[in-house]
């Protein structure tokens, strides 16, 4: 039986997610903004959730209808039988996120389509689920435009950018699927060196490895659809199974930071990655650290300078990377992702190109500068 599912993911990413899906199997996804719409066997939940790198979550549409006012998502949320996919004894949590709708009330919205829900309950089973704001067993996500109403539950329970390696942090971390995004945008493969000289807590050389080593993103954690009626045990250990890592033939990813703390809370989300063994990692300001090989590719997630003084510092810091850019990495391929519009201009280098994402609720741009040996500045 074909089920209908729609898989969220951080703006700019959706073809690439449309990409990943296909190497995946899945076949006629469709592209819309802010995720991908894909159909499939249910089992296909379990895939996605396991292996897709670039997906915030796989959603799986159970009603959909139009609606004018408040009392048509009541109507829709009533009809549709959630007895089917999990018991009155969940607990449950309602979202509803809409575009261009004509209610003016999102959050009464959300109080209407969750009394439909639980009315439903204890009209057929004389209870009705407790809601809770953390840690729900089931989660129904509304989606409004302007004529149509979607019900989805979501089978992947806490988001899937939260992989289970992060055990230690420093301040404001790249998502992991932006990160998985970005180093799919610029084109980096195992065989060639990939270096971040601001690496923070390491995610984007743990995604790197991860990638490389055949890790599934999903292999630390746990989903959301554990917990519904559908879910097959066997058929998800089965594909647990078949999800074998692979040895590289060749691997450099290196990292670097000045921080003591981050190295620190690199070091061990490395661990716990199960990518310890093979991240070179070392201590020092990438102003003055020589290249770690003749060519190959930089990714950086750089301080964005969102307060006055930090502002100040990037200011006078950004001249001094373009310098250093041009001092120790010829050859190289630069990739800088910021939401800090000044800082093309105060490198004083001329990108190659410019790809807009959001990091969050940031709207940044990928930055990619092909250093030279001799002058590309602007």
């Amino acid at each position: 039986m074909t089920e209908q599912f729609f898989a969220p993911c951080p703006r700019g990413l959706e073809a690439i997610l449309a990409d990943e899906l296909k190497t995946l199997g899945i076949s006629g996804a469709s592209i819309t903004p802010g995720g991908v719409a894909f159909s499939g066997p249910f089992e296909t939940i379990y895939t996605v959730n396991l292996h897709s790198r670039i997906a915030s979550r796989v959603l799986w549409r159970v009603a959909q209808a139009p609606y004018k006012v408040e009392k048509d998502l009541y109507t829709l949320a009533h009809a549709t039988a959630w007895e089917k996919y999990f018991p009155a004894t969940h607990t449950l949590r309602v979202d509803v996120v809409a575009t261009r709708s004509p209610l003016k009330s999102l959050k009464f919205a959300t109080l209407t389509v969750k009394d439909g829900v639980c009315d439903r309950f204890r009209e057929r089973e004389g209870v009705r689920p407790s809601i809770a704001k953390l840690g729900a067993d089931a989660r129904v996500y509304a989606y409004l435009n302007e004529t149509q109403a979607t019900l989805y539950l979501d089978t992947s329970g806490e988001a899937l950018f939260k992989r289970g390696y992060r055990v230690a942090e420093v301040e404001a971390p790249i998502r992991e699927n932006l990160a998985a995004g970005i180093l799919k945008i610029i084109g980096w493969t195992p065989d060639v060196p990939l270096y971040d000289p601001m690496c923070g807590s390491g995610t984007f050389l743990i995604e790197a490895a991860q990638i490389a080593l055949g890790i599934p993103a999903g292999s630390k954690r746990r989903f959301g659809f554990y917990k519904l009626k559908q879910f097959d045990a066997p058929a998800w250990q089965r594909l647990r199974d078949i999800a074998r890592q692979a040895a590289p033939q060749s691997l450099q990813v290196h990292g670097s930071d000045i921080s003591q703390d981050a190295l620190r809370a690199a070091l061990s989300n490395f661990t716990a990655a199960g990518v310890d063994e093979v991240i070179r990692i070392r201590s020092g300001d990438m102003l003055e650290l020589p290249a770690p090989a003749p060519n190959g590719i930089m990714v950086v997630n750089p301080p964005y300078g969102e307060r006055l003084s930090d502002q100040e510092t990037m200011g006078l810091f950004y001249p001094k990377l373009g310098d250093a850019l041009k001092k120790h990495y010829a050859g190289w391929t630069c990739h800088f992702i910021s939401a800090d519009k000044r800082m093309e201009r105060a490198l004083r280098l001329k990108p190659s190109r410019k790809v807009p994402l959001m990091n969050g609720d940031l709207d940044c741009r990928l930055y990619e500068f092909k250093v030279v040996a001799g002058s590309n500045r602007e």
